[in-house]
């Protein structure tokens, strides 16, 4: 998600004083439509060409009947679009694999087991493990969504046992090509998926900027949403630029320039205005963390915004406290006005700067988008040591080369059984998903509907991190299924011109979907709905009448079912998720405090050990917040610690802001 799957829709909290509420089950923000992806064209064209190979060989060959299997492979072209090439090609890779072996179960199991019941239950089986695998290994859009559509579908094909070999074949044939059709552009520009991640956090970074100028020393609402933003592309660009490989000096040179502009990006994280200075001195001189001796925190560093993950604890621990604020002020350390607290007898000036730096920001944005020349920035002293410092780790090696994250970090499959491990939240998601889409097809039987897995898949599509997003998902799947069926009604006409008339509409569906799916959930709906009953015409014709009553039936069912078992098969877990995230912020802000109190970084090993600290406490952040967005979502709960939570994430904040100002001042203007 990105970095991982996150909870979407309206923030749980207003303000920073109220960051813990417990959300209502909304309508309005469910249907209102978003801004469109910036990339949402590459998937879409992508799936387009990888569907419209096979669809027109097949009816070349007079086999559209085949077209389920085809579909099945080439539906993997939605995936892995915002990964850099090497990393795309290993989760394609993966996808396909994973894909064809659903769909192998699923083809198995139709052709040995004859009781619909039983065929329901073991859909609803791989709906849950497609559900749980997908949000550990974080793969992003379409999610689980798209194999558990195919395999669904599948378990409910009439089949025998010695077609399925050749069906598996098309599917895994399909697949290959969606994976060259998917890695074509790195042809063009191999550096593009990197390119666009880091302009998206140099934009947020202006935008942060921007906000924060037009606060004029307060802060609003707008300012804490636009600093969440700013952290979480930040932390995406991270991630992203991690997965960039530096084979050769010039794929170095190119991702060092790359870091170069988000650790530029990254410094408007450490401004510090003067209502968040008003807001730390206000605070009361409780625990710096939850369980420790009461302390003084009037040194601490007044409340940044959120970075990127990844990191344990640097290797050094220093016991000394925090310098007070004015100790440091009498070391008159350099500060650059972009990102030191403005002046509150003249704001202007900083302001200026202020909208200066945003402006710098866009423009470099605009020149990787565009695919010009790396822009040239200039970093402080600080910033070049800590992405220097990082070869320090390599034996006989000292070299300035691409940063890195820090050692301990479980990645790859490690990272994927960490989170499925017992205990894990993922757990109570893939016990709803099973016993949502088990019920809601037994249902749709028992109504005498001829097409059961639709109630399967509109189940498993509706579950999302917490029961007030399920809702809205539910609610949206719902209304875009019935305009859906709506459009497929006004499009009858041209199905009957012809099976070519068919696959035109089934790849305009395709790209309609996509094109509206970013913007809302339902808009999606509606042309996928119609595209779901044209896969169905190729295969097997059934009446029109009969077609779209079933789907609405298994639409409702399937939606008011799944829901039901959202609420009754709570997630208890959530508020569990909380009490360690808090523990995890406490010891990393320990280590910050500690790194704080030691003064300016001297050399590269100092400034790389500050910036795994940064990065080690930025997560933890990122986790609390995350937790508690899920826990504030789920109903059946214990009452949150909201006081715990505030007084966490404000000494967070404060500390982390001193981390990224000491590794981003003085910063030079370019």
């Amino acid at each position: 998600m990105g970095k991982h799957a996150k909870p979407s829709g309206k923030s749980a909290y207003e303000a920073p004083e109220s960051m813990v509420r417990a959300r209502p089950l909304p309508v309005r923000s469910a249907v209102r439509l978003r801004r469109p992806v910036d990339i949402w064209h590459k998937p879409a064209l992508s799936a387009v060409a990888a569907l419209a190979i096979p669809d027109l060989t097949l009816w070349a060959l007079g086999r559209l009947d085949l077209i389920l299997y085809t579909s099945a492979g080439a539906m993997c072209a939605l995936y892995a679009h915002g990964l850099p090439y090497a990393a795309r090609a290993r989760t394609l890779a993966w996808v396909v694999l994973g894909m064809v072996a659903s769909l192998g179960i699923a083809l198995t199991a139709a052709s040995l087991i004859t009781q619909t019941a039983l065929l329901v239950v073991c859909a609803s089986l791989v709906a849950a493990v497609h559900k749980v695998v997908c949000e550990a290994t974080r793969i992003g859009p379409p999610g689980n969504i798209i194999l558990t559509f195919i395999a669904a579908s599948a378990f409910f094909v009439p089949q025998h046992l010695g077609q399925v070999p050749l069906h598996i074949a098309l599917a895994l044939g399909a697949g290959v090509l969606a994976w060259l059709v998917c890695m074509a552009p790195a042809l063009i520009r191999p550096q593009g998926p990197e390119r666009i991640v880091v302009a998206r956090a140099l934009e947020a970074a202006a935008g942060l900027l921007r906000t924060e100028a037009e606060a004029d020393g307060g802060q609003p609402a707008g300012v804490p949403h636009a600093r969440h933003a700013t952290a979480a592309a930040v932390n995406a660009a991270w991630h992203t630029l991690f997965l960039v490989p530096v084979r050769t000096p010039a794929r170095a040179a190119a991702r060092a320039g790359l870091e170069r502009l988000l650790v530029r990006a990254e410094s408007a994280l450490g401004d510090t205005g003067p209502a968040i200075e008003a807001s730390a001195e206000a605070e009361p001189r409780d625990a710096r963390f939850a369980g420790a001796e009461p302390r003084d925190t009037r040194s601490a560093e007044p409340e940044p915004r959120h970075t990127r993950t990844t990191g344990p604890e640097p290797r050094h621990t220093r016991s000394a406290e925090p310098e007070s604020r004015d100790a440091r002020s009498a070391k008159a350390e350099p500060r650059d006005a972009r990102f030191a607290g403005p002046d509150p007898s003249d704001t202007r000036p900083a302001e200026a700067e202020a909208e200066a730096e945003a402006d710098r920001l866009g423009g470099w944005a605009r020149e990787l988008r565009s695919g010009r020349p790396l822009p040239e920035v200039v970093l402080s002293a600080a910033q070049a040591e800590e992405l220097a410092g990082v070869a320090a780790e390599e034996p006989g090696s000292r070299r300035p080369g691409p940063r890195r994250p820090a050692p301990g970090h479980p990645r790859g499959v490690r990272a994927v059984l960490v989170r499925l491990a017992p205990g894990s939240p993922l757990l109570p998601i893939g016990a709803r998903v099973a016993a949502g889409c088990v019920l809601a097809g037994w249902a749709s039987t028992a109504v005498g509907v001829g097409h059961p897995y639709w109630a399967v898949v509109t189940a498993a599509s509706i579950y999302q991190a917490n029961t007030t997003l399920s809702w809205q998902r539910a609610l949206q799947r719902t209304l875009g299924n019935l305009l859906g069926l709506l459009l497929y009604t006004a499009l009858l006409p041209l199905m009957h011109l012809g099976p070519l008339a068919m696959i035109a509409l089934a790849l305009a569906c395709q790209l309609g979907a996509e094109a509206g799916i970013t913007r809302n959930y339902w808009l999606g709906s509606v042309c996928v709905t119609p595209m779901a009953l044209l896969l169905t015409e190729f295969g097997s014709p059934v009446a029109a009448r009969t077609l779209i009553a079933d789907r609405w039936i298994d639409t409702v069912v399937g939606a008011a079912v799944g829901l039901a078992c959202c609420v009754l098969v709570t997630n208890r877990r959530a508020a569990d998720r909380i009490e360690v995230a808090l523990g995890r912020v406490a010891a990393a802000e320990a280590v910050a405090f500690e790194l704080l109190a030691t003064g300016p970084a001297t050399g590269a090993d100092e400034a790389r050990d500050i910036g795994w600290a940064r990065d080690r406490l930025a997560g933890c952040l990122v986790e609390l917040r995350e937790a508690v967005e899920v826990a504030a979502g789920e109903w059946w709960q214990r009452p949150l610690p909201e006081e715990r939570i505030a007084h966490a994430e404000q000494r967070g904040h404060r500390a982390l802001a001193g981390l990224v100002r000491r590794l981003s001042a003085p910063a030079l203007a370019a």
